[in-house]
């Protein structure tokens, strides 16, 4: 298993604990800020083996030649059966194509995502990936059909639901243990916004960022602001840095009590992919504050997509209108991305594909997968198929 940042190790650690001691993770280093990377690791299942690299930062394409090169060695000392990348990162790119490199079947977990926003440099990492991948992971069954659309074959595609289920049901305090967290930030349920920023899109743009934390300053409520690293930095050299002063600026969390605030927040405002799929477990609503997404599952029912803006305010305080009420309406809305044990579903696939076996598409039963209708969407154009490993 092949991944670099916190959201990956979160998601991959229910297969990781499947898997046990027949699992290789190897860690490029991608997030390479200490604290966020030794608080989420200590979470994570004991696997067979565990490679630290230190790719680091850098220029994307720099970063990207150094995870390939560093994973193309793991895999020459270690033979694999095959190799898993999850989600659409550069190290998830980096492990599809060392393993096509080293002729090793590979497994996309989350595939089928598509935000049709080809300014995302993850859009394209989601796309190669899945055109490189024997066994696409779908989570949902729109996702197999963004696959479909691009003549991904079917016997490629299997729907499994999402691992971010039972990452978080594994990882969600009990109540005196949220309320432990929410008295350490001196808060109250229902009583505060929960926001994070950290994609280029708005972070990398001083205009953006500054809407944004303007924005969050305009909330009746208190706002806490878990500050990722890459923001910190660019509040600083933004000059931004009197923008925070209003906001409750928490250092990032461990995932359980990150989960605490989300659950006990009146709403959450965030660019994070990850952030969209949690809401829809923890039955909260999110505004989610980015020109696209790659997630439309949620749109309509837990989140509203909107830009940087006037409207990141306003769509906030018609969440907070009737914050009881909207509490009661969301948890009747089933998760579009499963139930179960996802991770199970996984490894039963990867076990046809090493014995040579055909992997059928398989559909979730509706008490296991339900998905509201998407916003009109334009379908993919047909990207040109790459070589497989297969």
């Amino acid at each position: 298993m092949v991944c670099g940042t916190r959201p990956e190790l979160i998601k991959l650690a229910p297969l990781i604990r499947v898997m046990g001691a027949d699992a290789t993770v190897v860690y490029t280093g991608q997030h390479y800020d200490t604290a966020m990377y030794h608080r989420i690791r200590r979470d994570i299942g004991r696997p067979g083996r565990f490679h630290e690299l230190a790719v680091g930062g850098g220029r994307r394409g720099g970063q990207l030649g150094a995870a390939i090169s560093a994973v193309d060695e793991v895999l020459a000392r270690h033979p694999a059966k095959a190799v898993i990348v999850q989600g659409d990162t550069t190290s998830a790119l980096a492990g599809a194509l060392a393993a096509n490199a080293n002729d090793v079947p590979l497994v996309h977990v989350e595939a089928g995502l598509r935000s049709f926003d080809r300014a995302m440099p993850e859009e394209h990492n989601r796309v190669a990936i899945d055109h490189l991948a024997d066994l696409c992971c779908a989570p949902t069954p729109l996702n197999r059909t963004n696959l479909l659309a691009e003549s991904v074959p079917d016997e490629r595609i299997a729907i499994t639901g999402n691992t971010v289920v039972e990452a978080l049901v594994s990882a969600l305090p009990d109540r005196d243990e949220e309320a432990v967290v929410l008295a350490a930030h001196e808060l109250e349920r229902d009583g505060y916004v929960l926001a994070t920023v950290h994609r280029p899109e708005n972070v990398d743009d001083p205009v953006n960022l500054e809407t944004i934390l303007r924005e969050l300053n305009r909330l009746p409520l208190p706002v806490v602001l878990p500050l990722h690293p890459r923001t910190a930095k660019r509040v600083e050299a933004f000059g931004l840095t009197a923008l925070l002063r209003r906001l409750k600026v928490v250092e990032p969390q461990a995932y359980p009590a990150f989960l605490a605030l989300a659950r006990c927040a009146a709403v959450v405002v965030s660019d994070s992919g990850g952030i969209q799929e949690e809401v829809s477990v923890l039955k909260r609503p999110v505004v989610v504050v980015r020109r696209s997404t790659e997630r439309p599952e949620i749109e309509g029912t837990f989140g509203t997509l909107v830009p940087p803006g006037p409207r990141v305010c306003a769509e906030v305080l018609r969440w907070l209108d009737d914050v009881p009420g909207h509490r009661e309406r969301l948890e009747h809305i089933p998760s579009p991305y499963g139930t179960g044990s996802p991770s199970a579903r996984i490894a039963a696939a990867l076990r046809q594909l090493v014995r040579g076996e055909p992997v059928h598409a398989r559909r979730l039963s509706p008490e296991q997968v339900v998905v509201p209708a998407p916003a009109s969407r334009r379908p993919a154009a047909p990207v040109p198929r790459s070589s497989s490993s297969s």
